[in-house]
């Protein structure tokens, strides 16, 4: 049923920020604000990406979620910020237009796994693993032993089809041939700048100059300041002082152990 008294905004710029990796906390405040978005029937969407990238699954499913509420006739601008590599490309190239810095680094595009190999350590500690698996390839990864040649095989097949999957949306979010695309997706980065010159960008601005574009495809008032939804609840951490750079540290060490195994399109500098 819709709810006659709902509050539309058809006159009104929306914006979602992405900051820092992208998991499932951030997937969750995304979908959560494209919903109001869709519901409140914003004419454009701002997305602000400031990203190293992060987990496949996620990364897949904002990009969705973007796309859908281009069907239905919201208008998408991305601004990268900082930083916008590998996901964040992943998502940015859903939007219809994509505005960067022109030293914004960018890129990365390619697909990473990565596993622990403490077999040496723990040999010197003396600790041995005892496993008991259902099939060969069960424990893949372990940490207490190097892959077989078979298991190599395997995620290389894994990694080689989640690249594919990453070429084909840029290709088809970008307008270019999947040729063209591998021809720069190797896992490098550049700047804001080169990305132009590659296809990937459409303009270079700051996030205003973005904001603008997309009142201007959405024939808004430029002066109207967009609305920002899916914030994140600010942590207790992040009221202290230094509490910030805390927060990245913890940020980055988390990323690098619960995301250990895991396929990632995520920048590794």
């Amino acid at each position: 049923m819709i709810w006659p008294w709902r509050r539309k905004s058809k006159k009104r710029m929306a914006r979602i920020i992405i900051d820092g990796a992208i998991n499932s906390d951030t997937r969750k405040l995304f979908l959560k604000a494209a919903k109001q978005i869709e519901e409140r029937e914003f004419p454009a969407l701002l997305v602000r990406i400031d990203s190293p990238g992060g987990t496949v699954g996620d990364s897949q499913e904002i990009h969705s979620a973007l796309m859908r509420l281009r069907e239905k006739g919201c208008h998408v601008v991305a601004s990268f910020g900082n930083i916008s590599a590998s996901g964040g490309v992943y998502v940015g190239v859903a939007a219809e237009k994509i505005v960067a810095n022109p030293g914004t680094i960018t890129g990365s595009i390619g697909v990473i796994l990565r596993g622990n190999n403490l077999s040496k350590l723990l040999e010197r500690v003396g600790i041995k693993f005892e496993t008991v698996k259902s099939g060969v390839y069960k424990d893949i990864l372990s940490p207490d032993r190097s892959l077989t040649d078979q298991e190599r095989t395997l995620l290389q097949s894994l990694i080689d089809s989640s690249y594919d999957q990453f070429v084909a949306a840029v290709a088809k979010g970008r307008n270019l041939s999947e040729e063209e695309v591998r021809q720069f997706a190797d896992g490098r980065v550049f700047t804001g700048s080169q990305g132009l010159e590659l296809g990937l960008i459409d303009e270079l601005g700051d996030e205003n100059h973005a904001k603008l574009l997309a009142a201007k495809l959405a024939d808004l008032d430029e002066k109207l300041q967009p609305i920002t939804l899916g914030r994140p609840k600010k942590k207790f951490l992040g009221l202290l002082p230094g509490g910030k750079s805390l927060a990245k540290f913890f940020e980055f060490l988390s990323i690098e152990l619960s995301n250990s195994g895991q396929i990632l399109w995520l920048f590794r500098p």
